[in-house]
């Protein structure tokens, strides 16, 4: 676990007999990120620091500022006493997508999401997913049971999200950790997109609830399936059917919920 993700803080236990205990417990850091392409400020996330770079890469995939298609790009970071300043430059042909989000972002930012454009800005066509899983229920089953042993921040905090990129036969591969289930999500993309990795057949899970947002990142990344611990909205589910996403929802490891037009071995 990277140091600048946790720190120790001193608590006193108490317990119902009256004793008290001074104790120290690790603590998930979470400072603000501000995010600047192409020299224009764009958005300020609260994570943990660390993987920032992917975080960045993964964010702009999420955005629709870049493709899947597009080469991963360098991201300068500066801390400073109130935070991380990362900054990332976009390909030339990509500034028009970025100066049109940053337009409705900033009437989204000044009123909310207000008016006929934003909301179609908000939820905008998917594309479908034209990649597929091989993994079975046996791979899922398996991953679910390793995925503690690839939290050493959740293990040490107890207050962070893992997302997991899982191959087709349950082996879990890469994970990015993050006090935002969002986060850890881009990070966990970025990092694949940085590697040149595509999901291979396997599978993305997750340590959280299935939001549409995190829905959509998994269909712009073309994740063949989507498994998370928690239960999905329903806005989630009818994203991913429109999408063509199957999902698998509070998967544990006894039993879990599946959607999808395929069923699994």
């Amino acid at each position: 676990m990277d140091d600048a993700a946790a720190r120790p803080l001193t608590f006193d236990r108490l317990t119902p007999d009256g004793g008290t205990q001074a104790i120290d417990r690790a603590l998930a850091d979470e400072v603000p990120v501000a995010i600047e392409f192409n020299g224009i400020g764009y958005a300020v996330l609260m994570a943990t620091p660390t993987d920032i770079g992917d975080l960045v890469l993964g964010f702009a995939l999420g955005e629709r500022l870049i493709g899947p298609g597009d080469a991963a790009f360098d991201v300068d970071t500066h801390r400073t006493e109130q935070g991380i300043v990362a900054r990332a430059t976009l390909p030339q042909d990509r500034t028009d997508a970025l100066l049109e989000r940053v337009r409705h972002r900033a009437s989204e930012s000044s009123c909310g999401i207000c008016g006929i454009e934003n909301l179609e800005q908000a939820i905008r066509p998917l594309p479908r997913v034209m990649t597929t899983s091989r993994a079975d229920r046996a791979a899922i089953f398996r991953a679910l049971a390793a995925l503690h042993d690839h939290q050493p921040l959740n293990a040490a905090t107890g207050a962070a999200h893992a997302a997991a990129w899982v191959g087709a036969d349950g082996a879990v591969r890469l994970v990015r950790e993050d006090v935002g289930r969002h986060n850890a999500f881009d990070k966990l993309i970025g990092a694949m997109a940085r590697a040149g990795a595509d999901w291979d057949g396997g599978f993305a899970l997750l340590s959280s609830r299935c939001s549409y947002e995190l829905v959509e990142k998994a269909v712009l990344s073309q994740c063949p399936l989507l498994v998370t611990i928690s239960a999905p909205t329903r806005l989630a589910a009818a994203r991913a059917e429109e999408a063509g996403l199957p999902l698998v929802v509070l998967a544990r490891r006894d039993a879990m919920l599946l959607r999808s037009n395929r069923p699994l071995a």
